[in-house]
């Protein structure tokens, strides 16, 4: 189940997809071109509305021209124990 932190921590992941994606000066429909994903989807990942996988992470980071790892720098986490 998603939670509502959960919805949080995608909706903040789209904005920094969105804000590089701008930043480097490519449309939706480019970005979706460079990386074979669907502009729908990548639109849906910049709205926080879909959580993505770890190949798709790598997708965009490949068409970005950046490392993974610049996709999810700075932003929040907050570990939960498991029950």
């Amino acid at each position: 189940m998603v939670t509502e932190a959960d919805k949080e921590k995608l909706k903040e992941f789209g904005e920094k997809l969105k804000k590089i994606r701008k930043d480097k000066g490519l449309s939706l429909r480019r970005l979706s071109y460079l990386c074979s994903i669907d502009y729908s989807d990548i639109g849906k990942m910049e709205r926080g509305k879909t959580n993505i996988t770890l190949l798709t992470l790598f997708e965009l980071a490949g068409a970005l021209e950046i490392d993974p790892s610049e996709l999810i720098k700075d932003l929040s986490f907050t570990m939960v124990a498991p029950k």
